[in-house]
């Protein structure tokens, strides 16, 4: 019995003698077991490579080369997504629309970050007064339809890149900011804050030295469906007309050149769809991921 019970004993003891996991490695931990998660992630790389490497060969001006002699063929060897209405590469178009939307997506969701964690930090620290007005501020803005917001606004500023991540952002940062005031509201009552405060530490540093980074694990997953939810928006009002503007090429506007062609040419409208979906789902699963790798309280190491 001493010959089997030995090595179990030394490996019990190498164990109890290894560091303990910091919070990264714990949340890395968590994340790998994520089976969807890492999924996602593995598809979202994939998707970066495809927009933003693909450009390096597919060009601007390759995606914008017109030959009407060969418009609307079906997928083939010189064109594996087919060609558009006037004869333009479907995949060289699904490569730069791809680069516009993630850049949408992405720029979006770190300008309505930006905006939510000032909102939702000040009026969460502050109290009072001050919490009272940005609140009605932002309960205001969550009354009004976001989508009805983001045509009227696209409508009356024209359809360009900047405008679109400046309309994105500035309709959808009230979410951020009711998380980020609620996480501040429990926080800055704990004994290390009152510590902090009482010997002295500026406003600032307590804000973004002690609470905000205890506060990133709900901010950094409403950061990744910002993303999905402004490429999603992208897609809404371009496919209404009103979005970037042809001949820049998204993902969302492509499906607007499809609308009378879904039987007749359904290459058009199948490829930047499918893109779509699997970058929206794709960050939704690492959202999820992220969420319970980041989740303090869990257990699950």
């Amino acid at each position: 019995m001493a010959t089997v019970d030995t090595p179990i004993t030394l490996a019990a003891g190498a164990d109890a003698l290894a560091p303990p996991l910091t919070f990264r490695q714990m949340a890395w931990r968590r994340f790998r077991r994520h089976r969807m998660a890492m999924a996602g992630a593995v598809i979202l790389i994939l998707l970066f490579v495809y927009a933003f490497g693909g450009g390096l060969i597919f060009t601007a001006e390759r995606a914008n080369f017109t030959d009407t002699s060969a418009r609307l063929q079906g997928p083939s060897a010189a064109h594996p997504f087919g060609t558009d209405t006037v004869g333009r590469d479907v995949l060289a178009r699904t490569i730069q629309g791809g680069r516009i939307s993630l850049m949408i997506g992405l720029m979006a969701a770190v300008l309505e970050i930006v905006i939510g964690v000032v909102v939702g930090a000040v009026a969460g620290y502050y109290g009072g007064v001050v919490d009272s007005l940005l609140m009605r501020l932002t309960e205001a803005m969550l009354i009004i339809p976001s989508l009805f917001l983001l045509i009227v606004a696209a409508r009356l500023v024209g359809g360009s890149v900047t405008w679109i991540i400046i309309i994105f952002a500035l309709t959808s940062w009230m979410y951020v900011a009711r998380i980020v005031r609620a996480e501040f509201l429990s926080l800055k009552e704990n004994e290390f804050i009152l510590a902090a405060r009482s010997i002295g530490t500026p406003t600032s540093q307590i804000i973004f030295r002690h609470i905000l980074p205890n506060s990133m694990a709900p901010i950094v997953v409403s950061a990744t469906l910002a993303v999905a939810t402004a490429i999603l928006s992208e897609a809404y009002i371009s496919f209404l007309g009103m979005g970037v503007q042809p001949p820049t090429a998204t993902w969302g506007n492509m499906l607007d050149g499809s609308y009378n062609y879904i039987e007749s040419a359904p290459w058009l409208w199948i490829f930047p769809g499918l893109l779509i979906l699997l970058t929206v789902l794709s960050i939704n699963f690492v959202g999820d991921g992220l969420r319970d790798a980041l989740d303090p309280r869990s257990r699950n190491v």
